[in-house]
């Protein structure tokens, strides 16, 4: 009984680990990816459930650490920004943002992408 349970296990973690980095992107934000924002280095990835929007960037081509960064501002909010040095993502980031309009944007090396208010 205990080795198919540890078979499904362990196929499950290989797949995780095996999955690109844009396919684990989807399991870092909550919600359904309403926005995917392309750009020359990276991608931003915008998602949104019960009210909260959250995003991440990732790169398109994982490798050295360089900067990094995701920002989402709802409308009459602060904006909540993850920037450092990554190798594959920044973020997730989430704020709540009910009924408002968001903006989002993020960076990879020195490309980035920026929208205006959006989800209204």
């Amino acid at each position: 009984m205990r080795a198919p349970v540890v078979a499904v296990l362990t196929g499950a973690v290989l797949l995780a680990f095996a999955a690109p980095a844009t396919a684990r992107a989807a399991v870092a934000c909550a919600g359904r990816e309403v926005r995917k924002l392309s750009f020359a280095t990276g991608i931003v990835h915008v998602h949104k459930r019960d009210g909260y929007v959250c995003a991440l960037t990732t790169a398109r081509n994982p490798g050295p650490k360089r900067s990094m960064s995701v920002t989402v501002q709802a409308r009459g909010n602060r904006p909540v920004t993850d920037k450092g040095r990554y190798s594959q993502q920044a973020g997730p980031v989430t704020v709540h943002a009910g009924h408002r309009c968001v903006r989002v944007s993020g960076s990879v090396g020195s490309k980035s992408v920026h929208t205006s208010w959006i989800l209204c």
